[in-house]
């Protein structure tokens, strides 16, 4: 019996920590099993060729909204090549209406719900068997003589029970490192499937300890911590961030998603003695919106957090990513300018604007006709419009965050965008907007820029605003060479000055 664990990243830097998990609790088993990841990018033979020529007998998924429609394509085909092949499924892309989707893809044979390392161990154990007698497998459901089964949810594994993958695999130095100290969050946001389940399992801070003081040994390049909700329990947190600390290996990067208003003067006392670049966190503002936030059940209080937010950003040595969300309840794209000003203030290293996707299982989903909820029929689920904003508003939010991300979130303008903002005496969200519609009438997007060429660009939106602002282009010429004086290599800047401002 020859089984693959595989999945598709997103991308190459991406790995797959379930996978990790699961071929760690069957490692001893006896079975014939290998670990290999794809990315989405890889060629669509590659993938079918590679799995084909594995002669698998069973091969298991790790589904997500980035890679199932692709896996659907991909698991359809080899089911044509090889009828005997079998094909199990996990992921929280299959998790949720289970049944529903085995009698939609006739080509997948089995579906592990939710947790997957107690019930892959059991199914595994009854192919060792023989017996494959499924019914005592938890949380599986599969076909039946002529219906779809689905076995109740079994009891959750303590979680210093889990294994640590890195005793059975080797560390991909090159890749982002992810790791787990807590399962589940205590939180019940409406659009996250984190909040299905408000259980919350932690590792023991002993065996925290010892997995990433492995990981520090190996020099990983970022280690990146999946906990929904990091510093739910503020004094857990600080003790694992003053571990890291005093342990600092001088390289590796640790990634944390943290709850902004939880931040306390303990922690700001600990991350304080941090060295720069320690210590990346992302922080869900999500919206500022008063109502917004009451109807998905965000309990924060947007005040606190930005103003935390801040405090990160005074100490000089945190990467911070703050989140927006376009399309949630109750906010118009007047409403979401605002968000987009309030966060903006507090300058964060990055402003991630992402739009909301009903997932399955979420509870805005399951409200998305109340509130006028239009959004795309496969994964990633992504809103159209809604009762607030119209299909048009998400188009033009889409434009202010590619130019968001060429000029903000990539770094290199920050004077110039200082400068700018104030003389047009615009608010950031505005300013943004207005070279949006310039970057799009001037078809840039229609091709990928060069960093030099970004400035050139730049100059040109000021040369545009002359009529209304006059001298602002030669000002803005002034701070854009600072700039980049100060963002490309000397060489760069010196063929750039020979070249100049003309974009050809």
């Amino acid at each position: 019996m020859r089984i693959l664990l595989t999945t598709l990243n997103s991308k190459y830097i991406h790995t797959n920590l379930s996978l990790k998990y699961l071929y760690s609790v069957v490692a001893d088993s006896g079975l014939d099993v290998e670990l290999r990841e794809f990315t989405i990018n890889n060629e669509r033979d590659l993938v079918f060729g590679e799995i084909m020529r594995g002669g698998y007998d069973l091969v298991c998924f790790s589904c997500y909204v980035w890679n199932i429609e692709q896996i659907r394509s991909l698991c359809s085909d080899l089911k044509k090549a090889r009828p005997d092949l079998r094909i199990l499924l996990g992921g929280p892309e299959v998790s949720y209406e289970s049944e529903r989707f085995l009698r939609d893809n006739p080509w997948a044979d089995f579906i592990i719900r939710g947790e997957g390392e107690k019930p892959f161990s059991q199914f595994c154990r009854e192919l060792i068997s023989g017996n494959r007698d499924f019914s005592k497998v938890s949380s599986l459901t599969y076909w039946g003589l002529d219906t779809v089964i689905s076995n109740e949810a079994g009891s959750l594994p303590y979680m210093d029970r889990l294994p640590f993958p890195y005793t059975y695999l080797e560390v991909e130095t090159d890749k982002i490192v992810y790791y787990e100290s807590v399962r589940g969050c205590p939180f019940r946001c409406s659009y996250c499937i984190s909040s299905v389940d408000s259980t919350v399992r932690e590792l023991s801070l002993e065996r925290v300890r010892r997995d990433i003081g492995y990981l520090m040994y190996k020099n990983i390049r970022q280690v990146k911590f999946i906990d929904r909700t990091f510093n739910y329990n503020k004094a857990r947190a600080g003790e694992i961030w003053q571990y890291i600390i005093d342990k600092d290996n001088g390289t590796t990067n640790f990634h944390f998603e943290i709850c902004g208003d939880l931040l306390d003067s303990d922690s700001f006392r600990i991350l304080s003695k941090a060295r720069k670049g320690l210590f990346q966190f992302e922080i869900g503002v999500q919206s500022a919106n008063p109502y917004t936030l009451r109807e998905i059940s965000r309990k924060t209080e947007t005040a606190g957090v930005l103003q935390n937010i801040s405090k990160l950003m005074e100490l000089e040595t945190i990467e911070v990513h703050v989140d927006l969300i376009a399309g949630l309840p109750c906010e118009d794209y007047r409403s979401f300018a605002e968000s987009f000003d309030r966060v903006y203030a507090v300058h964060p290293s990055v402003l991630q604007l992402g739009f909301l996707k009903l997932l399955k299982g979420t509870r805005i989903r399951r409200e998305a006709e109340r509130h006028g909820y239009v959004y795309r029929n496969k994964a990633p689920y992504e809103v159209i419009s809604n009762k607030y904003m119209s299909a048009i508003d998400f188009v033009k939010l889409k434009m202010v965050t590619t130019v968001l991300d060429l000029y903000y979130n990539r770094g290199g303008f920050q004077r110039t965008l200082e400068f700018l903002i104030e003389d047009m005496e615009v608010t950031p969200f505005r300013f943004f907007e207005r070279l949006a519609d310039f970057y799009y009438s001037g078809k840039y997007h229609m091709a990928s820029h060069k960093k030099e060429d970004l400035y050139r660009i730049l100059y040109r939106f000021a040369m545009k605003q002359e009529a209304k602002f006059s001298g602002i282009s030669t000002r803005a010429e002034h701070f854009l060479t600072l700039d980049l004086m100060d963002t490309l290599n000397p060489e760069v800047v010196r063929r750039f000055m020979e070249k100049g401002w003309e974009l050809k």
